[in-house]
């Protein structure tokens, strides 16, 4: 016989509501937007979301991570700004955009300062990663594990670059670090910041001649479309920091904080692998989709490099320039 109208309201009220209480018990204890500049197909993007499928099943759903891409919560710098205020909870940011907050975070893209990938893998995971966490702890930023970023090279409409002379009167692009800019000025070029999001039309419009980024972003950002030099320069190489904001970080329980900083140092190797094993794959496309590839005379960079780590001596202080020194040898 069929329920009334009005019992079988009630009843479909009262599954309404259990299947409210259910939801309500089984959701997330703390809830995470994590952000990022780079395209979805970027390592960055397939490890954070690993990441956070990792972090979902060890800590049974107490702790979900979503990952927004390409700047969806904005650019590096308005990001790190959230990240103090807690307006935004996570983020992975490419080390030296930290500057803008800590000065002394510059000193692991300054140029050629490490002599391989596994010696600056050595130096972060280590005691001097430590020293560099802390200062960006004083700041209200937890790093939870120093992912990759890769060696930058320079990209330009102009010509092969294979000395710093060729570089010359050459408009551009780079992040908007003091470092940075110091680093192009001695190498005779004209840099300016210019947000990320920004550079691709800046390129298509000739706004800028040239720009320097990893191989991988160089790709993914179809630069080539826009750029037909790519001069392997090795100039810069990069952390990125997968970190998280300190007043999210004291609403994590004291059980899942392991298991997260666990995750975040599992997903760092697995990022790290992704970079590796792709850059002669990624430069070997570049060059099939029309970019000519050259090697640069690395001594004559390394040359004209020098004054910027004379002059940034008393920035990064005898602390940390004796521990970066111990790696450079």
């Amino acid at each position: 016989m069929n329920m009334p109208f009005k019992a079988n309201k009630i009843l479909g009220s009262a599954i309404a509501a259990a299947l409210l209480s259910t939801a309500t018990v089984h959701a997330a204890d703390v809830e995470i937007r994590l952000g990022h500049v780079l395209a979805e197909s970027h390592s960055w993007h397939q490890a954070a979301l690993g990441f956070a499928e990792q972090v979902a099943a060890e800590t049974d759903g107490r702790v979900e991570v979503r990952v927004f891409p390409s700047g969806q919560l904005g650019t590096e710098t308005e990001v790190i700004e959230g990240l103090q205020f807690g307006s935004v909870q996570a983020a992975i940011i490419g080390s030296g955009s930290f500057q803008s907050i800590e000065p002394k975070l510059g000193i692991i893209e300054m140029p050629y300062a490490w002599s391989s990938r596994e010696v600056a893998f050595e130096a972060l995971d280590g005691a001097f990663g430590d020293q560099l966490a802390a200062l960006l702890a004083d700041k209200g930023i937890v790093n939870l594990a120093w992912w990759e970023n890769g060696y930058r090279n320079i990209t330009n409409n102009r010509g092969p670059v294979e000395t710093p002379e060729d570089l010359a009167g050459l408009k551009i692009r780079v992040t908007p670090d003091p470092i940075r800019l110091a680093t192009f000025q001695s190498f005779g070029a004209e840099p300016a910041p210019l947000a990320f999001g920004e550079l691709y039309s800046a390129l298509q419009q000739g706004v800028f001649d040239a720009q320097e980024n990893p191989v991988s972003i160089i790709l993914g950002s179809s630069f080539y479309e826009v750029q037909d030099y790519l001069s392997l320069s090795e100039h810069v190489w990069g952390a990125a920091s997968l970190v998280i904001s300190q007043s999210v970080w004291d609403k994590i329980s004291a059980e899942d904080q392991p298991i997260v900083k666990a995750a975040a140092e599992a997903w760092r190797d697995k990022q790290r692998e992704m970079v590796g094993s792709a850059n002669a794959e990624v430069i070997a496309e570049l060059e099939e989709k029309g970019m000519e590839v050259n090697e640069v005379d690395k001594a004559a960079f390394i040359e004209a490099a020098q004054p910027i780590w004379d002059a940034q001596a008393e920035t990064f202080g005898p602390e940390l320039m004796s521990a970066i020194e111990a790696y450079r040898q």
